[in-house]
């Protein structure tokens, strides 16, 4: 690695790491239950939206009817979502008059922005209307992240309420997020992308002379304003098909760090929110700590293995040395404006964070640098994740490790002065192992299928590869793809948006199940036989966890897969 590597990197961390604290202790005054001078700021436009909507603010709900609220909610946008992609061709603010998506890819990208995965099979500029981008994907980009960081809120609840039978008010939560973080932010964000060339335009396509004297189609369209939330909700769905390697999303050195910054902000902020909340910051430094114990060696690894670059090409006459005239290494499917280091680096941040936004074709990485955006995906999308659905991902391990702790001991185990027992212990389990089962079985069954294996463009390891990439950004909510499987076919839009679904709500139900538990319960005062969690004792053991459960994706994936591969053809079944 060169010093502007390890520059670009410390840069990234410090000025994310400067804004924890004051972005944090705003989100810990959104969601206050006592009125403060940041929601009696906006208490008057509250009430209109609760009073247009029948909402009465002040009522209690319990897990059941919270996640009930969720499961409706959620539902009811993907079958907007849907039915908008249907009938597109007949709506307005289609200058190029596109047609309908066709059933299994609008039923994939449905639910695909419902789950915040933002999985696409499609390029979006030869696809989707101006009106289904608005008003039905960038519109998700903001329910799918309210409705993880609601999640979140309630399972914190769990954690602060003593003897009480509710989590919180769906609607009030999901308003607050909405009001007073994603809107504001975003539209600072997308000020910051305009300045520096992002288009937002309601134009029809400008034809343009090549140098070559022929014609091009240059797209357009309300680009910014979705970018910003796209990256600010750990999204990741582009605008057009490139994403954020599109020099219409992403055109500068300088818009690069903002939206990598936007990634990982409100991730890592809800660390502190969830200190502040629980009435001992200690204990969300704890699980930033964590977070970046596991996100730093990894990405300095990536980026390492792209700078050594290509093994192959050192016998040949290839310069491959860094230097002021080049970025060296391995330069195959990166643009040559954000060069090895912002490309690694964002491909680490966009797996670390389940966003799936990428400046870079993954499937260009070389072996060693390719594992780790995978393994950050297998890690369970807990190392800062996806915005609220990260943490109380995280919480889940926390459980699990407080649990084990206990078992060494001889205690019953606790966790912010709450017993942790059977019920909490399965639901947290549910919580860990649901995607490590998604994405095992799910590739297998694209492994023993003729469909499956119909997508791959590269026989072999590799080809094997961007099958288990795909169903593990399926099965984590990621987004992201090796990109050189064809997964636009009935049979990958129907196994992956099932692994979408199921990744998404289930795992937000038992989160809630758990935190509903858990506010029922007496807060316990702390003993000898407590342990603490907010030393590095506890980070060590909390990180040791993710790793371990990580391990049972990756490892029977990788040992399954080439097995019932191998099996499948000797018998040609």
């Amino acid at each position: 690695m060169t010093a502007n590597d390890f520059f670009q990197i410390g840069l990234f961390l410090a000025v994310l790491l400067a804004l924890v604290k004051p972005v944090g202790q705003y989100m810990a005054l959104v969601f206050a239950d006592a009125p403060n001078r940041v929601t009696r700021f906006g208490a008057r436009a509250e009430r209109v939206l609760y009073r247009l909507a029948g909402i009465r603010a002040d009522e209690d709900m319990g897990w059941k009817r919270y996640a009930l609220a969720m499961l409706v909610f959620n539902v009811a946008g993907l079958l907007v979502v849907y039915l908008l992609q249907r009938t597109q061709q007949w709506l307005p603010l289609n200058p190029q008059h596109l047609g309908a998506i066709t059933p299994d890819s609008a039923m994939n990208t449905a639910i695909s922005f419902a789950s915040n995965t933002n999985w696409q099979g499609y390029a979006g500029e030869s696809a989707m209307s101006y009106l289904t981008q608005m008003l039905g994907l960038a519109v998700q980009n903001f329910l799918s992240a309210a409705t993880g960081i609601a999640v979140l809120v309630a399972v914190v609840r769990g954690f602060t309420r003593r003897g009480a039978r509710a989590v919180g008010n769906f609607w009030v939560d999901m308003t607050r997020t909405t009001l007073y973080v994603l809107v504001p932010f975003s539209i600072v964000i997308a000020l910051l992308l305009i300045s520096q060339g992002v288009v937002q335009s309601f134009s029809p396509y400008v034809d343009a002379a090549t140098l070559q004297h022929g014609a091009q189609q240059i797209p357009l369209g309300p680009v910014a304003s979705q970018e910003a939330i796209k990256m600010l909700g750990t999204n990741g769905g582009g605008f057009f098909n490139a994403n954020s390697a599109h020099p219409f999303e992403n055109p500068t050195p300088f818009s690069n760090f903002v939206e990598m910054l936007s990634i990982f902000l409100i991730p890592a902020a809800l660390c502190y929110t969830f200190g502040s909340m629980v009435g001992d910051r200690r204990q969300g430094w704890a699980i930033l700590a964590t977070m970046l114990l596991i996100f730093v060696p990894l990405t300095v690894g990536l980026v390492a293995a792209e700078q050594a670059g290509n093994p192959a090409l050192h016998g040949l006459a290839v310069d491959a040395q860094a230097s002021a005239m080049q970025s060296g290494g391995n330069m195959e499917g990166k643009e040559t404006r954000f060069g090895i280091v912002s490309s690694g680096l964002f491909a680490a941040i966009t797996t670390a964070a389940s966003c799936g936004a990428v400046n870079a074709m993954h499937d260009s990485l070389t072996p060693l640098g390719g594992l780790v955006p995978m393994w950050l995906m297998q890690l369970g999308e807990v190392i800062f994740g996806g915005v609220g659905s990260g943490l109380y991902g995280m919480l889940a391990f926390a459980v699990v490790a407080v649990f084990i702790a206990g078992l060494m001991v001889g205690r019953t185990p606790e966790y912010l002065g709450k017993k942790i027992e059977a019920h909490e212990m399965k639901m947290a389990s549910l919580a860990v192992l649901i995607p490590c089962a998604l994405v095992v079985i799910g590739t297998a069954i694209a492994v023993m299928s003729p469909a499956g294996k119909e997508g791959v463009a590269n026989p072999g390891a590799h080809g094997f590869s961007e099958m288990l990439y795909a169903v593990t950004s399926a099965a984590n909510n990621n987004g992201s793809a090796f990109a050189g499987l064809s997964a636009n076919t009935p049979f990958w839009n129907v196994l992956l948006g099932i692994c979408m679904f199921l990744a998404r709500f289930p795992l937000a139900i038992a989160m809630l199940a758990m935190a509903g538990s858990l506010a029922a319960k007496r807060h316990v005062p702390p003993s000898a036989g407590t342990l603490p969690t907010h030393t590095p004792l506890f980070v060590t053991l909390l990180a040791c966890v993710v790793i371990v459960v990580g391990a049972l994706t990756f490892l029977p994936a990788l040992a399954l897969g080439p097995i019932v591969e191998h099996l499948t053809a000797a018998t040609g079944h």
